[in-house]
């Protein structure tokens, strides 16, 4: 069985962390990505590393090809040949109604959620395609349960952009599917990261699960690390083009 290399983009804290450890623990050589986190993302490697496992950690702003361009190189060269990347970097802004979103946070936004995620995308499939001589492999985008909600009165510009995450998501697995790579996305409820502190509502995810998630609680990281999992494994060999809600019922 050919070693699985995966990288995974915001690894060094909430979903993307508990995705690194859950990975290494099935066997994948890691690579985190990072744009501002180092030190919870080299907290995460060292963790990795002190159970056996191998990570890789770099800075990188993945709406930036260049950066992006260097992260995959460094990858290769550290790691080996890239079989896995889960598009996982992503931000909000702080909460709020769209007409008051100041246009900065939107475009920012866009850059990272989307554009930072079709620059990550394109570079992996290009490593992964059995046209351009790869061995294939597997892509999961880290959408959220927004997209289909629409986030009114807290982000539509972010929901906005998770729903594009799911038609990239889409489009990649028909276009693909003959190249030996298979792309999923997960969308995500309200998940107990630090997410909801940066937007401003740390006790956000209790409040609204209480009122609106059919389980009544919200979920942790490593419950959506498990579904992330199954998608890059020979068990979902023939999953692709799926976008898999993890949300409670949401």
């Amino acid at each position: 069985m050919r070693e699985q290399v995966t990288v995974i983009t915001g690894g060094g804290r909430g979903i993307g962390a508990a995705v690194a450890r859950r990975l290494t623990d099935e066997g994948h050589a890691v690579a985190i990505g990072y744009e501002r986190a180092r030190d919870a993302a080299e907290e995460v490697a060292a963790g990795i590393r002190s159970a056996g496992g191998t990570c890789l950690v770099h800075q990188v702003d993945t709406s930036d090809e260049a950066q992006v361009d260097a992260f995959f190189d460094a990858v290769r060269e550290r790691l080996g040949q890239v079989t896995g990347l889960v598009n996982n970097a992503g931000i909000t802004g702080p909460l709020g109604r769209f007409t008051e979103t100041p246009v900065e946070v939107i475009r920012r936004v866009v850059e990272v959620n989307v554009t930072g995620a079709l620059l990550c995308a394109r570079r992996a499939a290009r490593a992964m395609s059995t046209r351009r001589g790869g061995s294939g492999g597997a892509i999961v985008n880290i959408s959220s349960g927004a997209a289909t909600l629409g986030g009114p009165g807290e982000y539509v510009h972010y929901a906005a952009s998770k729903a594009a995450v799911d038609a990239m998501t889409v489009g990649l697995a028909k276009e693909l599917a003959e190249e030996g790579i298979r792309v999923n996305s997960v969308q995500p409820g309200l998940v107990l990261t630090g997410i909801h502190a940066a937007m401003g509502d740390a006790e956000r995810p209790w409040r609204k699960a209480e009122s609106g998630v059919p389980m009544a609680r919200p979920g942790q990281p490593e419950e959506i690390a498990g579904p992330v999992a199954w998608l890059l494994s020979a068990d979902a060999s023939y999953t692709t083009g799926a976008v898999l809600r993890v949300a409670g019922g949401l």
